[in-house]
């Protein structure tokens, strides 16, 4: 089919044609902002640490605000979509992103770490609702049968956001001439709280950039045509039949242990990266600002290993792929807990380089075939991103309760990729498998 023809529904309502390069396009920055957001978080730990004087398991409340969004929005989000459309969803978490970001200036000016867990939490409530609808919805641009591969597509967009995130906050938040927290201990309180201001006032300037980029993004998918994709009734998918919905979901086992998996999986990924800066700093004796530079080549480990994992995914079945790359997760995060030299936060960096295919994979494993409830399913997917909120309080837990062996807490990711191997393993004896392996089959 010629590139120039029209971007015309399917029959079914579901699928188009081709896939409209602009509309996808937008969607795939959308993958970048969140993952801007997300990575700025492992920065703001280790700068909230200091600034007010919080121990591991206190900083890592800030990815606690900010994932329970998805558990507390990820049913309402599925029904907003049900209800009016993916685009409209879409404006929506832009919009709650957008204010979000703002609400950062009044936390700074009262300088309460409160404060920033609302802003945090609106922030993620925007993403709630664009991911729920952009995940589901790039699997639906285009022909069937190559939905989980524009996913796995468009999510290679993710860590590139992710790595101008935390370069952002390692170059706009953390200052070279900041204290430590021995010497702002050391001080006079009301010195010491003079420098801490100065710490939390410098959280804002990453984001008065996203503010600039979020109205450039909401302006271009507003202006953009974004086709309904909702089934070829599309009037009777407004009608929300939530119950009958759920029931049938949940008597999917596929779909049960897919949640139950993408929960452990989001929350190993945001423990690796929440604590790779005190990872570093306690290994290699650094500060915040030398150490984040360790953030940053995890995130670009994490793109590369993106790249890597597509170029897998059109040669081999998926869930094979996942198995291979969720044992050496496990191998690389018991080096990291075991060996106690610098070389652990290397180890640490290549599971970033191994995580490429797991949320894509993990998400087009769980969805396949649920038709009719793919909005639904797709927002429960979702609301499994909370784990992201809960692992992580694990990891600051045992490192409190070990004096700070940061590494020793390493070995919570580590226990939920023997149990992603485990759902990758029961994939690959599936019935269905055949079926799911023929959306890697082609290119996009």
């Amino acid at each position: 089919m010629a590139k120039s023809d029209p971007v015309v529904q399917l029959p079914d309502g579901f699928y188009l044609n081709r896939t409209p390069l602009l509309a996808f396009g937008l969607l795939c920055c959308l993958f970048s902002l969140w993952g801007c957001a997300m990575s700025l978080n492992d920065v703001l730990i280790g700068q909230f640490r200091k600034a007010f004087m919080l121990s591991d398991f206190q900083s890592a409340l800030v990815q606690f605000s900010f994932y329970i969004s998805y558990f507390v929005l990820g049913i309402p989000a599925g029904m907003i979509i049900k209800r009016f459309s993916y685009k409209w969803s879409i404006q929506l978490g832009l919009l709650l992103y957008l204010i979000g970001c703002c609400l950062f200036f009044p936390a700074a000016h009262f300088a309460t770490y409160q404060i920033f867990f609302l802003a945090l939490f609106v922030v993620a409530a925007g993403l709630v609702f664009i991911e729920t609808a952009a995940d589901t919805y790039c699997t639906l641009l285009g022909p069937p049968g190559r939905g989980t591969q524009r996913l796995n597509f468009a999510s290679a967009f993710q860590p590139i956001g992710a790595i101008l995130g935390s370069s952002m906050g390692a170059y706009l938040i953390f200052r070279d001439g900041d204290l430590s927290r021995e010497q702002l201990s050391a001080m006079p309180a009301a010195q010491a709280w003079q420098h801490q201001l100065g710490m939390i006032h410098a959280t804002l300037e990453p984001y008065v950039y996203i503010l600039g980029v979020l109205l450039i993004v909401m302006i271009g998918i507003g202006i953009t045509h974004y086709p309904a994709c909702k089934g070829r009734d599309q009037h009777k998918n407004h009608d929300l039949d939530t119950t009958g919905a759920l029931k049938r979901l949940f008597a999917n086992k596929r779909f049960v242990l897919g949640i139950l998996t993408q929960f452990l999986y989001v929350g190993a990924q945001v423990g690796v990266w929440s604590f790779m800066i005190r990872l570093s700093m306690r290994l290699g004796h650094i500060n915040e600002r030398q150490a984040s530079v360790y953030l940053i080549l995890s995130f670009c480990a994490f793109f590369a290993g993106k790249l890597v994992a597509n170029f897998f995914m059109r040669h081999a079945r998926p869930a094979r792929v996942l198995f291979i790359y969720s044992l050496l997760c496990i191998l690389a995060l018991g080096y990291a807990v075991m060996v106690h030299d610098f070389t652990a936060v290397y180890a640490a960096i290549l599971v970033s380089g191994l995580l490429g295919p797991c949320w894509p994979t993990i998400y087009g494993l769980t969805v396949d075939e649920l038709s009719q409830d793919r909005a639904y399913g797709g927002s429960i997917l979702v609301m499994s991103i909370s784990g992201g909120g809960i692992l992580p309080l694990l990891q600051g837990y045992i490192s409190d309760a070990t004096g700070g062996n940061m590494q020793l807490a390493y070995i919570v990711p580590m226990g939920c990729f023997i149990v992603i191997a485990m759902f990758a393993a029961y994939c690959m004896k599936s019935t269905d498998e055949t079926a799911a392996n023929t959306v890697f089959d082609a290119t996009l």
